[in-house]
């Protein structure tokens, strides 16, 4: 028999009539006509070739074949069934789930550890796994499943996802608590003449934003040292005279350090939310990007 000949609505009228054994009350259930339901009966005799259900003296008797499909076919509707439901609602409290977050270390303290805290409270059996951003990535890693959502600033940003600005970050400048230079905001002549430490992702670089603002205006700063990771220029600046021109939510709540505006303007920058299209309906995503836009409020 050719499966693909056969509709499932006579699939379903069968599964009735061997359950009720009487062609009226299967029409009830179906919501059918007795007469509709006689001829369904007609065809399922002719695909399957066999009489199905017989006459009895209490309603109808199956056959062996029918007997033999009774219970296949009930476990086929029931799983067709679930695949065609809506997706069931979202329960935090008892999903055990694993997250996988790209971030850099600065959007991981910025945004991963403010709703780290929220998304544990609410889905305590859930894991996070925070990977490292490789942009040229992100796209083809959210296709295939391997993140569920990106942290990327607003340039760059591949447009065939879906996203979500966070927030736009401005740049301060930052040194330790008792720097001598930084007890008010420094004139444009004193912040050239400061010793700089600055943030270089791919290693080794001497220039950025400040730099390019700089040249703007003919002017330069001294950058002694480059570092890859945010984590350890805090350290340097906590034990040094070194500062640095940082994101304002890096630092705005770090006590050891001496925050102030800048004597130029730097442009800053949009912090962007990325997903994929695969992951954009799932009751379990979109509870995960509500955490993170939710704990902004509270960092």
């Amino acid at each position: 028999m050719n499966i693909n000949s056969l509709d499932l609505n006579l699939l379903q009228t069968l599964n009735v009539l061997l359950t009720e054994l009487n062609v009226t009350r299967a029409a009830q259930r179906l919501h059918l006509s007795q007469p509709s339901v006689s001829a369904q009966l007609a065809r399922l005799r002719g695909h399957f070739d066999d009489p199905l259900l017989l006459p009895g003296p209490r309603g109808m008797l199956p056959t062996a074949r029918a007997e033999a499909l009774r219970e296949p076919l009930r476990l086929a509707l029931e799983a067709v069934e679930r695949a065609v439901a809506p997706p069931d609602t979202f329960n935090p409290a008892n999903a055990e789930v694993t997250w996988s977050i790209a971030a850099t270390d600065y959007t991981s303290s910025a945004l991963v550890l403010p709703a780290l805290n929220l998304i544990r409270a609410a889905a305590p059996l859930s894991r996070m796994a925070v990977l490292a951003l490789n942009p040229p990535l992100i796209a083809q890693q959210l296709e295939k499943g391997e993140l569920d959502v990106v942290f990327h600033t607003g340039d760059n940003a591949p447009p065939t996802l879906h996203q979500r600005k966070l927030f736009s970050e401005r740049y301060v400048l930052a040194g330790r608590r008792d720097h001598s230079h930084l007890q008010r905001p420094p004139t444009l002549d004193q912040f050239c003449q400061l010793e700089f430490v600055m943030v270089s992702p791919d290693g080794g670089g001497f220039s950025a934003a400040t730099d390019t603002a700089l040249a703007k205006l003919g002017r330069s700063r001294r950058v002694v040292l480059s570092v890859p990771h945010f984590l350890f220029m805090q350290e340097t600046l906590a034990n040094s005279d070194l500062v640095a021109v940082l994101p304002e939510r890096l630092v705005r709540h770090a006590s050891h350090l001496q925050v102030i505006d800048l004597p130029l303007e730097v442009p800053g920058f949009d912090i962007l939310l990325l997903w994929h299209e695969r992951l954009h309906r799932d009751p379990a995503q979109q509870w995960l990007r509500q955490q993170i836009v939710a704990a902004l409020s509270l960092s």
